[in-house]
């Protein structure tokens, strides 16, 4: 049940796991001509807009302080991730949703994101919250290689492919149990590792826990802690058993936790109830332009709604990550096809039982997928 609950609060590791990637990106010389994305709301630009689900933020006020103050379909008050990245790299500011109909191939030349909220690897994940299984990104995917091809011509689709950077961010909870680590063997990439926030700090976890003063839930922060630990054990596991790769954990943890104890500290005037309605449980359309509770300035916040961060969050993950290791870029390119994958995650696994222990875990935590690594070498 506890692995249940962690479930979406841990999503948002993801988001810290970017902002310390683009520290180290920033000490990098790679050029990235593409950037090509799939994952779940924490870098979902839209591509909910035409299916039918309540996990959509193409509305107000969604977006509100992003250029413009128009909704993007971003789980934020501003810029996600996906766009800080994008800038680092010194390419459009924005990577555009594939399925959103206003936007063609022209617009997907420099970046294209297939991520879908409530999506995850197990197509029982995307079915019960009513949206296209991970599978279809890859289908798309293959979509969008043939149309650029036919846009750009097949000498500089190729080109571009090759040098292009993937992201990877989902934060479900059938992420990791499934996976081998035998792809990275092949892949001798840099990679960074993210580890797990205080989730029990989440806006969300603590109105669970209203019956004890919405304070944080310790056993949820304990759960995140003993993962930490056990994930930087598997690092040091790893990189002994895996020659030729450099593998970095960076641990979001201390950070938010520092963050959320001392947020004036940061600017911040609150940090355990988020910007959104009343700041205890809205998400998505509870977070609609009709609540009247939303805050006038998320720049006070830590979180936007429920789990996601506000932009000045991120924006400070990114500018006090020295505490993280930086020093090891995870962008580097290789004597094969020279393709980049950053992959995050960090959720608690099942292993068949609804009612597992969370000491219980994996001794090997993380791991590349092994079919979609597969997939994207083959099919670049």
């Amino acid at each position: 049940m506890l692995e249940c609950k962690l479930n979406m609060a841990s999503k948002v590791v993801v988001l810290f796991f970017y902002a310390n990637l683009l520290l180290q990106v920033l000490e990098t010389r790679a050029t990235v001509p593409v950037i090509i994305v799939f994952g779940d709301s924490t870098v979902d630009p839209g591509n909910n807009e035409e299916e039918t689900t309540v996990l959509k933020s193409n509305f107000e006020p969604y977006g509100r302080d992003y250029h413009g103050g128009q909704p993007t379909g971003c789980f934020s008050n501003g810029r996600i991730a996906t766009n800080f990245i994008s800038e680092a790299f010194g390419i459009k500011p924005a990577i555009r949703a594939y399925r959103e109909p206003k936007f063609g191939i022209k617009d997907f030349t420099t970046g294209v994101s297939f991520a879908s909220a409530g999506r995850g690897y197990d197509n029982v994940t995307s079915d019960v919250m009513f949206v296209l299984p991970f599978w279809m990104e890859l289908e798309h995917y293959k979509e969008y290689q043939d149309k650029l091809r036919g846009y750009l011509g097949k000498d500089e689709a190729r080109h571009r492919l090759a040098e292009s950077l993937h992201l990877i961010s989902i934060g479900t909870n059938d992420f990791l149990d499934n996976y081998y680590i035998s792809p990275i063997r092949f892949l001798t990439r840099k990679v960074s590792i993210g580890g797990l926030p205080p989730m029990g700090c989440l806006p969300l976890e603590r109105t669970r826990n209203m019956l004890s003063g919405r304070e944080c839930i310790d056993e949820y922060n304990n759960v995140a802690k003993d993962f930490n630990k056990k994930l930087e054990g598997a690092v040091t596991e790893l990189k002994q058993e895996l020659h030729g790769i450099h593998l970095v954990m960076s641990n979001p943890y201390d950070k938010l936790m520092e963050m959320i104890h001392n947020p004036s500290h940061f600017g911040f005037e609150e940090a355990e109830a988020a910007c959104c309605g009343t700041g205890f449980f809205e998400i998505s359309y509870l977070c609609g332009h009709m609540n009247p509770f939303t805050c006038s300035d998320a720049n006070k916040y830590v979180f936007w709604d429920a789990f996601h961060p506000t932009e000045k969050t991120r924006h400070f993950s990114r500018l006090y990550g020295q505490d993280y290791p930086s020093r090891v870029p995870i962008i580097t390119k290789t004597k094969r096809k020279k393709h980049y994958f950053i992959v995050a995650g960090g959720v608690l696994t099942r292993n068949g039982s609804s009612t597992s222990s969370t000491r219980d875990l994996p001794n090997k935590i993380l791991s590349f997928p092994s079919q979609l690594t597969r997939f994207l070498l083959l099919e670049s």
